[in-house]
This record gives C-alpha cells, sequence and structure tokens, in this order.
C-alpha cells in the first residue's frame, strides 16, 4: 500500500480509501461487509469514509462493527454530514451549528469511536451562515471530537471561502470530496487549480464511474444481473444513468487493449488514472465482495507513461463530462 499526505497537513491517508457508501446495510448483508473491511484492512487500507446519510445511519453502525478489535490508531476513519437524518425533521439537515453538533455526537456513538480523524460538509449548504458552519466545525476540533475538517463536493469559490475561515479559525480544511473519473472530470478546470492553492487534496468517489470503466457493462448487451446498474432499490440505477449511453459504452470497451497492455484490468487502469493526479490523495472503491478489494490494490504504486495517458484521452476525453459548472451547484438544504 501507499501513503500520501492529505492536504498540507501530516496526515497520511492510504491510496485507496474504502468506502461504503451503496454496500453497508444497504446492497450486502452485514456478514459480507465485514468480510470486505477485513480484507481492505489485510491489503494495507488504512481509510475509511462513510457518512451519517448511508443507509439512514445504518452504514456507520457496520462500519464500527466491522472496525471493532483494530488499533484505532492505526486507522483514518471519516465521516460526512449535511443531509437528512432520523425522521428528516426541520433541523435534521443542512450545516448549522445545531445538526453540526448532534450529528457527530451521533456518528461518533454508531461508529464507536471517541474521534474522527476526518469530518466532512457532505455539501455546501447556501442556508446557513459559512461563518456559522466553519465555527462550529471548529468548536467539534477543539472538542477532540475530530482532528481535521473536509467538505464534499465544494466547488473553488467555496474552497477558497471556507479554507480562509478555517485558517481564522485557528483549523484545518485539507480535503474536498468530488466526484472523479476518466469519465467526469468536472474539477480540473476551477477546484484543482484553487485545492493546490490552498493546500486541499482530493479524496476522490467513483473513480470507476459507478462500475462502468470496469467494462463489464457490454453496449446493446443486457445488464448483469445483480449489478448496480439494476439496483432501482439503492439509487445505483439513477446514479449511473448518465453513463449508460450506448456511445459512453462503446468508448469504454476501446481501453480494455490498453489495460491489456499494461498488464491491468479495466478496474485497475480507472483507478491507477486517478491516482496518477498528483491532487489526488486518495479514491474511494467499495466492493461487495472481498475479491474487488483485492483486485482494486493491485492498482495503487501503477505508473502510466504520458504515451498511455495521451492514449486513453484519444479514446475516452471526448467522452467525458468536463463543464466546471457541475461541480456541486449550489442547493438549498435537503428537506
Amino acid at each position: 500500500m501507499e501513503f500520501r499526505y492529505l492536504g498540507n497537513s501530516g496526515l497520511k491517508i492510504s491510496a485507496l480509501t474504502y468506502g461504503n457508501w451503496l454496500t453497508h446495510a444497504s446492497q450486502i448483508e452485514n456478514e459480507t461487509a465485514i468480510a470486505c473491511v477485513q480484507a481492505a484492512l489485510e491489503e494495507g487500507i488504512s481509510t475509511f469514509d462513510t457518512a451519517d446519510v448511508y443507509a439512514n445511519t445504518k452504514a456507520e453502525v457496520v462500519l464500527g462493527e466491522a472496525l471493532a478489535g483494530q488499533r484505532r490508531e492505526s486507522l483514518e476513519i471519516f465521516t460526512k454530514v449535511y443531509f437528512p437524518t432520523g425522521p428528516r425533521g426541520h433541523n435534521d439537515s443542512g450545516l448549522s451549528r445545531k445538526h453540526i453538533m448532534e450529528s457527530i455526537n451521533g456518528s461518533l456513538t454508531r461508529l464507536g469511536t471517541d474521534y474522527v480523524d476526518l469530518y466532512q460538509a457532505h455539501r455546501f449548504d447556501v442556508e446557513t451562515p459559512l461563518e456559522e458552519t466553519m465555527q462550529a466545525f471548529a468548536d467539534v476540533v477543539r472538542a477532540g471530537k475530530a482532528l481535521y475538517i473536509g467538505v464534499s463536493e465544494w466547488n473553488a469559490e467555496q474552497l477558497r471561502a471556507g479554507h480562509a475561515l478555517a485558517k481564522d479559525l485557528g483549523i484545518q480544511l485539507i480535503s474536498n470530496q468530488p466526484q472523479y473519473s476518466m469519465l467526469w472530470r468536472v474539477i480540473e478546470g476551477e477546484v484543482i487549480p484553487a485545492a493546490e492553492d490552498l493546500g486541499i487534496s482530493q479524496i476522490v468517489w467513483s473513480p470507476m464511474a459507478q462500475g462502468v470503466l470496469s467494462g463489464k457493462y457490454l453496449p446493446g448487451a443486457e445488464l448483469p444481473a445483480g449489478s448496480r446498474a439494476t439496483d432501482e432499490k439503492g439509487g445505483g440505477a439513477q446514479m449511473m444513468r448518465g453513463f449508460m449511453k450506448e456511445e459512453i459504452l462503446t468508448g469504454v470497451q476501446k481501453l480494455r487493449p490498453i489495460a491489456e497492455e499494461q498488464g491491468l484490468t479495466m478496474s485497475q487502469l480507472a483507478l491507477a488514472w486517478v491516482l496518477q493526479n498528483q491532487n489526488v490523495a486518495s479514491a474511494i472503491v467499495g466492493a461487495s465482495r472481498p475479491e474487488q478489494v483485492r483486485e482494486n490494490v493491485k492498482a495503487v504504486g501503477v505508473h502510466l507513461e504520458d504515451s498511455v495517458m495521451e492514449r486513453i484521452d484519444a479514446v475516452i476525453a471526448h467522452l467525458a463530462e468536463d463543464d466546471p459548472a457541475k461541480t456541486a451547484v449550489p442547493e438549498g438544504r435537503p428537506e
């Protein structure tokens, strides 16, 4: 395993982060989820990402159970706050001081830990003053309930404003968690340049474009049984619809010979491509089977030559979304 500094901090995290968004307490049984976490630990993954909203708090519980008994100091545990949880009351969402303070306490209880290494604003809240949000985060850090602060899907302007307030308050905002893959490059134009200026790293989600870059979805073919694209209940199918176009699926298949020449699976090629970006500290991977974890870790440490990167771009770049305006369009508080 390779370890990288997260932002302009002394915190090192594994190049792959194990995430449990669509899997734990949702797509797979708890026993399988625990087996996947164990496989991640055995392969050297030390960083684990979740959120209170995943499976309406149940995913945090499963992750806490899976990590029970591990040496806490050897792990980096991340969670998030913003989306509605519980009965969806009028204060059960957003980044108000009330919601942040109540949410961190709930997350720590469910995870079975006294602190998280990184507490992240899951989205930008346009209805709460940013000063209130950052002051609440600063108080969470000073209370020892989180070591560092991060955000998810904030645009360049939001990152700059949040970073400035964090600096004034004497805390470290060190990361952003955006979607990023060969097919979704919206952070390249504005977010990454701003993050590099500020000393903020990216912890990217969906590096395989919801599994499309694995190559298992063939143009004109039936969807594989049990795949994420068939998951209407858990939301996987909805998340993937933008990638499931015939033109995109056809283009993805043109990556297969490139991967084979590098001695990689298509999934490993997709992960290696993301990790090639110097502003990416870690790529989040999920799993429904332990074998998927063991396959994914083989992408760590792979260096793709410039000529290979150019060939990949020639095949897929024209199919990718790269409009910076699609970076987390500010939204109202979710109800």
